[in-house]
């Protein structure tokens, strides 16, 4: 039973990053031993964020880590990430760097019809809502 908690203890060490990144998006992580492998359990407030967290599990583990199993909810589930504008900032950019396509800025504006009024033009430190589609 011991080599079992040192084992754990070592892959607990070689995903802190994993769990330090989820902590600070406001995650509480549970971790515990599930079939020899380390178990993550949390909730995110977005895809987005799950997407991060993944991809730092692959960076650490490689594309298909055996030694660990995640199981990241998302309490946002319609959206994929909040963004805070900076200055200069445009739609196009955030449809660009979200969504992978400057043409969905469009529905970046219709997702934000609240605070939006025009779709050219954001102001530093807005929050918009990227939807999840």
């Amino acid at each position: 039973m011991k080599i079992i908690g040192e084992y754990m203890m070592i892959l607990e060490e070689k995903y802190e990053a994993v769990l330090d990144l989820m902590r600070q998006q406001g995650s509480n992580v549970y971790i515990n031993e599930h079939q020899g492998k380390l178990k993550v359990e949390g909730t995110v407030a977005t895809q987005y964020e799950k997407n991060i967290v993944w991809d730092k599990i692959k960076e650490i583990g490689g594309v298909n880590p055996q030694d660990i199993k995640a199981d990241i909810k998302v309490a946002k589930p319609d959206l994929l990430a909040v963004h805070a504008v900076i200055e200069g900032e445009t739609l196009k950019e955030i449809a660009k760097k979200y969504l992978g396509d400057e043409s969905k800025s469009q529905e970046i504006y219709n997702f934000n019809k609240n605070i939006l009024i025009d779709p050219g033009k954001v102001q530093p430190g807005q929050k918009i809502k990227i939807p999840n589609k």
